[in-house]
């Protein structure tokens, strides 16, 4: 009633020490229903190394550099990773791989850095030596799919506690046909030259995949 005070409640008394035991222990084996693991909230696996040691065996990449160069052809156009790394002209005849002599095919290598595997595939447009017009599109990530650095050298001739670093992946076209091909610096144990300090590794060039249109 109006001018009456509200009455009082009782307070609680607190949970027994052994009550207030059992209720945790409830709570920590049944959980909290907004705080339940999914998938979503595992955490990710970390991210793979960019670089490799021995110890890693066998040796992966996740990048890599390119490179593209033509030979005996017509306006040869290469696009990778959004970037044109050809421009030849189109009425000119690209110097042929038999002019280099002995430098060709060691001069082959990939000067853009550090693409992460992997692109869309190379988009290839040119014209052979004679004459006809080709276009082609050229998959590296279907090439390299197990993303293993392709490599000649045996697990126990490899240098231990040094990082073998990003493969250079080359492609070439060469009149009618196309060549990929990878390279990689591999640190050896052994020096590959006697007496030269600076031969400690080998970096063959590998063909792997070749088509001719």
């Amino acid at each position: 009633m109006d001018g009456q005070p509200a009455p009082r409640r009782k307070a609680r008394r607190p949970l027994h020490p052994i009550a207030a035991a059992v209720m945790a222990a409830s709570l920590a084996t049944t959980g909290c229903q907004g705080m339940a693991m999914t998938t979503q909230d595992v955490p990710p696996e970390e991210p793979a190394r960019p670089d490799n040691t021995v110890a890693d065996w066998p040796l992966k990449f996740v990048q890599h550099n390119f490179g593209a160069f033509c030979y005996s052809t017509y306006g040869c156009r290469v696009r990778y990773n959004g970037f044109d790394h050809t421009a030849d002209p189109d009425g000119e005849l690209a110097l042929s791989s038999e002019s280099l002599g002995d430098r060709y095919p060691d001069n082959l290598g990939g000067g853009y850095l550090g693409i992460l595997n992997f692109p869309p595939p190379a988009q290839v447009r040119w014209r052979s030596k004679d004459g006809t017009s080709h276009e082609a599109e050229v998959d590296i990530g279907e090439i390299f799919r197990d993303q293993l650095i392709l490599h000649d050298v045996p697990r126990e001739d490899v240098r231990e506690g040094v990082s073998i670093l990003n493969p250079e992946i080359v492609l070439e076209v060469n009149d009618r046909t196309i060549n990929v091909y990878m390279r990689a610096f591999i640190p050896t144990k052994a020096l590959q030259q006697s007496g030269n300090p600076h031969s400690g590794h080998r970096d063959e060039l590998l063909l792997a995949w070749s088509r001719t249109y």
